[in-house]
């Protein structure tokens, strides 16, 4: 299993590189923290994820420790792949990602990419113990939760899941919404086009 690699970027796409490491050019996905700081030609080192399928061998990189730490502990988490703790890695840093599990914040890890709410509620009972050298440097006293900037879209779609509708369906409502629409016209919009097919 390859778990390290250090060379030169040679190519550079919207998720990955290819890194010549003597001669020989490797595809490794990244997250999006790594990925802003690559540029074509410069040297470049990788904590390594090899994943292997009966059809591929992916790779996954990141440069920075705790990220790489993190995203080796979703992949613990039934249910999450590669493709998707990628997703989450980039989204939210170490630091707060175990603040969120450790303080059981469903809501946070909700809003991350390729997490709904069962996806959340694994994470943070598989978690909980597993976050703490992540979190090792946080006293009890500071963790504290991040401030939370509700969006009229947030507003809304925990209003509709009061009300039974699932992720899916409200995402798929919502993305036919005018985009400056207040929670009450996103929650008027979603139920018009969810009771359409009642």
């Amino acid at each position: 299993m390859i778990g390290y690699l250090s060379g030169k970027v040679k190519f550079l796409f919207d998720d990955a590189c290819i890194l010549d490491v003597n001669g020989v050019g490797y595809k490794v996905f990244v997250d999006a923290q790594t990925r802003q700081n690559l540029s074509a030609g410069m040297a470049a080192e990788f904590f390594i994820h090899t994943a292997v399928r009966e059809d591929s061998i992916t790779l996954f990189g990141m440069n920075n420790q705790a990220a790489f730490e993190m995203f080796e502990l979703l992949l613990t988490v039934s249910g999450i792949g590669a493709k998707s703790a990628l997703a989450i890695v980039s989204k939210i840093s170490a630091a707060d990602f175990a603040r969120a599990v450790a303080l059981q914040d469903l809501k946070t890890l909700m809003r991350l990419p390729s997490v709904g709410k069962k996806s959340a509620e694994r994470i943070l009972l598989e978690l909980k113990e597993k976050v703490q050298p992540l979190a090792e440097n946080f006293s009890a006293e500071k963790f504290q939760p991040a401030p939370i900037q509700s969006t009229p879209f947030d507003e809304a779609e925990e209003a509709l899941s009061a009300l039974g509708y699932t992720s899916a369906e409200i995402s798929s409502a919502f993305n036919k919404a005018p985009k400056n629409s207040t929670t009450e016209q996103l929650i008027k919009f979603a139920l018009k086009e969810l009771n359409r097919f009642i």
